[in-house]
């Protein structure tokens, strides 16, 4: 984890490779991984913030993706290795909103940003408000910024 820089929410840093099987014939990252590795910075955020996917699911709470952006700067390439920076948007009131920014690790060349907004379902579905537990996390990261 990075140290917080005051102007800035909490943030989050994973770091993981570009495998074989994320690249195109060119050795590049298919662009629809960004959106994998997204998933996987933002499920390790919880993760660190004590409250991992499963049991946020397990309490009948679901946040499926609403809307998502990407905005590619550089290419990552097989054999990479990369950082997930995620941070939630603290100006979300109804659901949750995650910023990421992918770096390329060994020099922290900014490879893409972009985020996802989820909407808190019910196991039927139905659109909720955040539930306090879940309101509890992310004001932790609040606290850590």
């Amino acid at each position: 984890m990075e140290t917080p820089d005051v102007d800035k929410p909490f943030a989050h840093r994973f770091t993981c490779r570009v495998i074989y099987g994320d690249t195109d014939n060119m050795g590049m990252a298919y662009h629809a991984n960004y959106f994998r590795w997204f998933e996987m910075g933002r499920t390790e955020m919880f993760r660190a913030l004590d409250l991992p996917y499963r049991e946020i699911e397990a309490r009948g709470v679901f946040l499926p993706v609403s809307e998502c952006q990407c905005k590619f700067l550089a290419s990552a390439r097989y054999d990479d290795r990369i950082t997930i920076e995620t941070r939630i948007d603290p100006g979300m009131r109804a659901g949750v909103q995650f910023n990421y920014t992918i770096y390329k690790a060994d020099d922290e060349t900014p490879l893409a940003r972009g985020y996802t907004r989820h909407a808190c379902v019910d196991s039927d579905g139905r659109v909720i408000r955040p539930p306090a537990f879940l309101a509890r996390c992310i004001a932790k990261t609040k606290e850590q910024a």
